[in-house]
């Protein structure tokens, strides 16, 4: 079998992009390398998700696509963002062959256009990422449900590889002088000195997705930090919502206690994630039409789990399917600092609860969300 991948811009590395690079490279695993074509967008989607591209994009990216199809002769197109789906649509429709389409979340959760939601409905495969996504596309646009695939995300094994130096240790305090000298450059060393403890959020700070709970997050911490006064909040990733929060950090009195990283390799990543003891993202999930918020899977959840730690997360949406309550983190009321503050001081002041809950979370990853298991998987799907 050959196909012909279209993808967005895997320029930038987020959640969708790591899902594709995972995804393709099951895809060559599977079928060779030669039998997996990849066409890409050269600018990146906006900063909510929702796959809006310039008409100069659109059009270069057409025909860039169109001489792939010419190319390569695929038997099957991947579209692995919906914002592609009008694209692989119509390559599929002159080609005469089928042609799926990737629905990661809140992109698919919405009122559609009609080019996008004839191409959702039109697609052979609409493959979700979590059954949270599976019932809100199935209800909201129509699809039957014999027509979507689950193929949820993976541990992108490069992460865990992306500090091979460091070499474990105690939970939450992998080689603090490495994830010090890491931060040295961005004046942010004292915040994670040996005798800081470390909870970290990784996520974009975009205005478009102030559901994620940097916010209250930060509402939280002055009731932790009456019991725990050498915390260190870490809040890795950028965006145009970065200056409220700041202010906001400012107005909380929290300017000694909360590190923003600003955009860091994944290196720099992999040592934050050994260095903290807990993992928080309080991410709200709104169904409306016209504006959808939530994640639709929770890549991050993952990849802190697989470093080991507890994770602190919603009650509601996607992210529920991960955390399992009280076993490998503790789930929130997202829009609530309090039970956000309670949770974290439950595993702050039982450092043997949190290790424990952390290695059931890195078993749960290896079991259900490893490399292997998504390639199995897509194999199945190829197969239906």
């Amino acid at each position: 079998m050959r196909v012909l991948v279209l993808t967005p811009s895997l320029a930038d590395v987020g959640g969708i992009q790591r899902y594709t690079m995972t995804l393709i490279r099951a895809l060559r695993d599977l079928l060779g390398e030669q039998s997996v074509r990849v066409a890409a967008l050269p600018e990146t989607i906006d900063g909510g998700g929702r796959g809006r591209f310039s008409a100069a994009v659109k059009l270069s990216f057409g025909w860039r696509a169109i001489r792939e199809l010419a190319r390569s002769r695929p038997d099957l197109i991947i579209c692995t963002h919906l914002g592609l789906g009008p694209v692989g649509w119509m390559l599929a429709t002159a080609a005469e062959r089928p042609y799926w389409i990737v629905a990661h979340g809140i992109e698919a959760w919405g009122a559609l256009p009609y080019a996008k939601r004839a191409a959702l409905r039109r697609a052979h495969r609409v493959v979700v990422t979590s059954a949270f996504s599976r019932e809100q596309v199935a209800n909201r646009q129509g699809i039957r449900r014999d027509r979507l695939a689950s193929l949820p995300c993976a541990i992108d094994e490069t992460l865990l590889r992306g500090d091979a130096a460091l070499k474990g240790g105690a939970a939450g305090g992998e080689d603090t002088a490495a994830t010090a000298a890491t931060a040295a450059w961005n004046g942010l060393g004292r915040y994670f000195a040996d005798d800081r403890r470390v909870i970290l959020t990784v996520a974009r700070m975009s205005a478009s997705e102030q559901y994620k709970g940097h916010d209250v997050v930060l509402r939280a911490l002055p009731t932790v930090i009456a019991q725990v006064p050498n915390l260190t909040y870490a809040v890795a990733g950028d965006g145009d919502d970065r200056g409220r929060l700041e202010r906001l950090t400012w107005e909380l009195g929290l300017a000694d206690h909360v590190a923003f990283t600003g955009p860091i390799s994944d290196a720099a990543l992999a040592r934050l994630y050994r260095r903290s003891e807990i993992f928080v993202l309080p991410a709200r999930t709104v169904i409306e039409d016209r504006n959808p918020k939530g994640e639709g899977f929770g890549i991050v959840y993952l990849e802190a789990m697989a470093f080991g730690k507890p994770v602190i997360g919603p009650n509601c949406g996607a992210p529920v399917e991960l955390i399992r309550d009280g076993e490998n983190g503790l789930r929130v009321s997202p829009d609530d600092p309090a039970s956000v503050s309670g949770a974290l001081l439950r595993l702050l002041v039982d450092p043997a609860k949190a290790r424990a809950m952390g290695q059931a979370a890195g078993r749960w990853v290896q079991q259900h969300y490893s490399y292997d298991c998504l390639r199995e998987r897509l194999r199945e799907v190829l197969a239906a």
